[in-house]
């Protein structure tokens, strides 16, 4: 079905392309185009302002420039933009991180873990830890990435900074539609594209509305191995489609209104996980049958997949008074996202620890019973701003408002395994185990499944309810035309109140009402920044700010599951505080050659306090947050525009980071035995002093060449190719212990992590290495263009790389590893037309 809805944007675009195909390519006798690098307006500090003249560093990405880069999502764009990363998990499953502030990779099952980074849809707050959204980058005006923290105007969650999906908006001026498609096809793997189409419609003099709509199928490269042997071919693939509907409403010169309604929906199959060890598929023992695990394949028994509906209603009121204006942000967002996983190693593993020491042979059947895994996320948000804010350009430019959030979230799973209760009751038996004269450890030891759970070993239910108040402002006072110095400050208050239900045989049961759980705080997000513009061409900052980052509530550990050591360091780990940040930077803006050549640069120098780090307990199957004392993050970020002449565009951007913990998190074990004296202290998951900060690159560079040519009438042959350099990272603290990366073997302190199910291993050990290599991909595209055409043809990930984007494991390693990796070789074609 994915390749017939496939072959549909296959005919309408090459149709597209070949119609303009035949044109001319004749070099013209028109003069090139000395003309400077064109303008970028920016909204980075609530109005608009060119981009060279915000005090701080900002990268602004054109839709042009997004598709020329051959970025077909967030995670494409991040690596086109120096200081900005986003760990990958899969569609719809992405965490962001500037500027190598991060404290690990965003499991899942962790509803109460908040954002370091702000994800906006113009001026509506759409963030979200692990669910950034995940939209597809079609009819915007730009991109916006605003580095450092932007606590004092865009609050909690820009801690590290701020990203921004700037659209296009409706235009009283002219009637416009524009549709574009594309086809493509990916090595060894499924064919995809998009089809999308945006209208712009004027009413009369007053009203005008736009509407954008697209489909794109996400195509699969990743084959899942299943029972039996059989092989699900592309299983990674899917769907992402939505609408944008916007009016202006202008009924005088002073008052704007904007009302919007978005609609996406993301579908998809499966995971772009490549298995290294999955202990029902294990490549190490006499599986039968056996399992071989190739380059681009997984193992599983069950369907996988993700389901996100996103609804965002919001509506901005714009009234100018004369010397100010009053705003008005109302924003609504409704989300629905199911998550599938196939859980049955999981489940397999522990049956297997359980009933390993007890069954007769150690081999027990119900190991390989299928055993989805459901995350349920419903998600309520209301936000609200008013501010007022000067108009033009004066001595002192100043800005002032308030802001009300209310937060509700219920995020829930279920493991449901059919014949589980049926194992539960009877394989803690075997022949010659007589229950009457030998009571435990006959009867199966996690105990009975609780009364109204069938068949399902796992469950929770929690809802959580979040307000936010805030009070912000921010003033420039321009003491002569060159020094200007512009302050700000934020007083943020909150409270969250969670309500959780745990039941099943792998948790622990919690009563009837649930359990309460409250946090609570307030605080202040100051900011200072000093200006120097030493020629129109040349400016000169400096910059002390604090972000900040919600606290939150720890989930109770799954204690039926913990060993004695792992219930004594992650046990009654209940609440974490508020994460801060104070950020120092000096950074220079700066044209050159008639304003031909842009280079930017800034160097940083971030102190953090109780880092929110996120850490696997043990094997307790469970996840919990440490607020780590203290952490820094320093660097340098560079950007180089230049366009000598109307032929050539050249880029390059480039940060270096040093980003670690500068304290450590410490456990003392209890005495080897009764009475004696206490066990040694260790470092709690990786959280230790020097180790760096997962999910974001020491090194990251992006290159890019552009050629433009006119041919005979107006068209223009153009060429673009843009190289990609993302260095080295950890997922997660833990990933950077020693012998992190063995399983089994001497030197594990869990040797038998590795499970012999399946028959007798084939080795004693497995060692992979957790850190993630660096890799560099490269895009190519060529084409012909107008001011109402383009037909191009592309090649994105020219050397078919493979890379490892982060790792992807369960229960510790001793039920599966693997890794997410990037869409192979991708030859397509795109075609556009503006009527």
């Amino acid at each position: 079905m994915a390749r017939t809805r496939a072959s549909v944007i296959r005919i309408l675009t090459m149709s597209t392309v070949a119609a303009f195909a035949g044109l001319p390519f004749v070099a013209s006798a028109q003069q090139p185009d000395q003309g400077a690098i064109q303008e970028i307006i920016v909204t980075a500090q609530k109005r608009e302002a060119n981009l060279q003249d915000v005090p701080f560093s900002v990268s602004a990405t054109s839709q042009d420039q997004i598709r020329n880069s051959g970025a077909m999502d967030l995670v494409d764009l991040a690596r086109n933009i120096a200081g900005f990363a986003v760990a990958d998990l899969g569609p719809g499953q992405s965490q962001v991180a500037i500027r190598g502030i991060s404290s690990g990779q965003v499991i899942r099952d962790q509803p109460g873990v908040k954002e370091q980074v702000g994800v906006y849809l113009d001026e509506s707050p759409i963030s979200v830890a692990l669910f950034t959204p995940d939209l597809e980058l079609f009819d915007l005006d730009r991109f916006e990435v605003l580095r450092g923290p932007q606590g004092t105007l865009f609050g909690a969650g820009s801690e590290a900074g701020t990203v921004r999906y700037i659209t296009r908006q409706p235009q009283l001026s002219k009637t416009e539609i524009m549709t574009d498609a594309s086809f493509e096809d990916v090595a060894q793997g499924d064919e995809g594209g998009f089809l999308r189409a945006a209208l712009n419609l004027p009413f009369g003099d007053t009203v005008a509305a736009r509407l954008a709509a697209y489909w794109h199928h996400l195509p699969g490269f990743i084959d899942a191995i299943q029972p039996g042997g059989g092989l699900k071919k592309d299983a990674n693939d899917g769907d992402r489609s939505g609408a944008r509907l916007s009016f202006l409403i202008k009924p005088n010169d002073a008052l704007a209104i904007t009302p919007r309604i978005m609609f996406q929906k993301l579908d998809t199959n499966g995971y772009p996980r490549v298995d290294l060890y999955n202990i029902l598929g294990n490549p190490y023992t006499t599986t039968q049958p056996a399992v071989t695990l190739g380059s681009l394949t997984q193992y599983t028994q069950q369907h996988e997949g993700l389901t996100d509906d996103f609804t965002l209603g919001d509506l901005k009121v714009d009234y100018n008074l004369g010397p100010t204006t009053l705003t008005s942000i109302t924003s609504f967002t409704h989300r629905n996202v199911l998550v599938q996983r196939d859980a049955s190693q999981l489940t397999g593993s522990v049956t297997f620890d359980v009933f390993g020491a007890v069954s007769n042979p150690p081999d027990p059947a119900g190991v390989r019973t299928s055993s989805p895994l459901l995350d349920r996320t419903h998600l309520n948000v209301f936000s609200q701003e008013v501010r007022l804010a000067s108009n033009g350009r004066g001595t002192l430019e100043w800005l002032v408002g308030g802001f009300f959030q209310h937060v509700g979230r219920r995020y829930g799973q279920a493991l449901p395994t059919p014949g589980y209760d049926a194992l539960n009751a009877t394989l803690g038996f075997w022949p010659g185990c007589d229950p009457v004269k030998n009571p435990p450890p006959c009867r199966f030891p996690l105990g009975p499944n609780p009364v109204g759970l069938v068949d399902n070993p796992f469950f929770s239910d929690l809802s959580y309810r979040l307000k936010q108040y805030a009070a912000f402002g921010e003033a420039t006072y321009h003491l002569t035309d060159q020094w200007a110095i512009t302050g700000g400050l934020r007083y943020y208050k909150y409270n969250e109140d969670r309500i959780l239900n745990f039941n099943g045989v792998f948790s622990a049961a919690t009563p009837a009402g649930g359990v309460p759980g409250s946090t609570d705080s307030n605080g202040t997000s100051p900011r200072l920044i000093l200006s120097y513009k030493a020629t129109d061409d040349v400016t000169f900052n400096a910059q002390a700010a604090r972000g900040f980052r919600l606290g939150g509530i720890n989930d109770p550990i799954n204690i039926p599951l913990c060993s004695p050591t792992d219930l004594l360091v992650f046990g009654n780990q209940k609440n974490w505080t508020d994460e801060k940040t104070w950020n120092y930077e000096v950074g220079a803006k700066t044209q050159w050659m008639d304003r031909r050549v842009t280079f930017n640069i800034s160097a940083f120098y971030s102190d953090i306090k109780d880092l929110q780090a996120t850490t696997t307990a043990g094997t307790c199957s469970s996840r919990i947050v440490f607020n780590v004392p203290t952490a820094r993050s320093e660097g340098i970020e560079a950007e180089l525009f230049a366009r000598p002449n109307a032929n050539w565009d050249f880029g390059l951007s480039a940060t270096v980071i040093d980003a670690k913990l500068t304290s450590s998190v410490t456990s003392t074990l209890p005495p080897a035995t009764p009475g004696g004296p206490p066990g040694p202290t260790v470092v709690v998951g990786g959280l230790a002093d020097g180790n760096r900060l997962p999910t974001a690159p020491k090194t990251q560079v992006v290159g890019s060449v552009g050629y433009t040519l006119p041919v005979q009438g107006s068209a223009d042959f153009f060429a673009n190719v843009t190289v990609q350099y993302v260095g080295s990272s950890f997922s997660q603290f833990e990933n950077e212990e020693p012998g992190w990366g063995q399983i089994g073997g001497s030197g594990d302190p869990n040797a038998a992590r590795l499970i012999s199910y399946g028959g007798p291993l084939t080795v004693s050990q497995i060692n992979f290495n957790p850190e993630l290599p660096s890799y560099t991909l490269a895009n190519f595209r060529l084409g012909l263009k107008t001011e109402r055409w383009q037909a191009a043809a592309y090649i994105n990930n020219i050397a078919d790389k493979n890379a490892q984007l982060a790792l992807d494991y369960e229960r510790g390693r001793s039920a599966r590893v693997g890794y997410l990796t990037n869409q192979p070789r991708t030859i397509g074609v795109y075609g556009s037309y503006v009527f």
